[in-house]
């Protein structure tokens, strides 16, 4: 069965979403403010340690979550979501840099932006450290302002002054 508990972050409202199991609580989704949401039963109690994860992203003192997961996606997804994993916490690659990475021929990095763009479990798997090849902030499905301001708390990218 489907859970989910909503964490109030510097971001606004986030939704957890995870199928209940014996040891908790499996994620299959974290959505930011905008994102459309599954509905879901409220089971706040099993979200214990990601709510006590987000804490210390949020606070600084965690640079990588470590909690089950299970998101759902095609085996290409999958790869893709697993290498997002490796970008290491105050960092961005770009889109062609992951392609490469995994193997992907110049010609399909597209389909590496789509699985991207598809990760279901945002700030869990960190798809807002991949950027454009130019720098630019290309797409997020939390919104580009978030993909800058966790960049931007992460030390990937500077405070904007004024």
């Amino acid at each position: 069965m489907d859970v989910s508990t909503v964490y109030d972050s510097p971001l606004g409202e986030l939704r957890l979403t995870g199928e209940e199991s014996p040891g908790g609580v499996v994620l299959t989704a974290l959505s930011l403010p905008g994102q459309p949401i599954r509905p879901a039963d409220r089971a706040d109690r099993l979200f214990t340690e990601a709510l006590r994860q987000l804490d210390a992203y949020f606070a600084g003192r965690l640079t990588r979550f470590d909690l089950p997961c299970a998101a759902r996606g095609t085996d290409f997804q999958q790869h893709v979501w697993r290498a997002l994993d490796d970008i290491p916490y105050g960092t961005t690659t770009t889109y062609g840099e992951l392609a490469a990475l995994l193997g992907v021929e110049r010609a399909e990095i597209r389909a590496v932006g789509a699985a991207v763009g598809a990760n279901p479990l945002l700030l869990i798997r960190p798809c807002h450290r991949v950027i454009g090849a130019d720098g630019s902030m290309r797409g997020f499905a939390g919104g580009v302002g978030n993909k800058v301001r966790l960049l931007t708390h992460e030390g990937a990218l500077q405070p904007m002054l004024g």
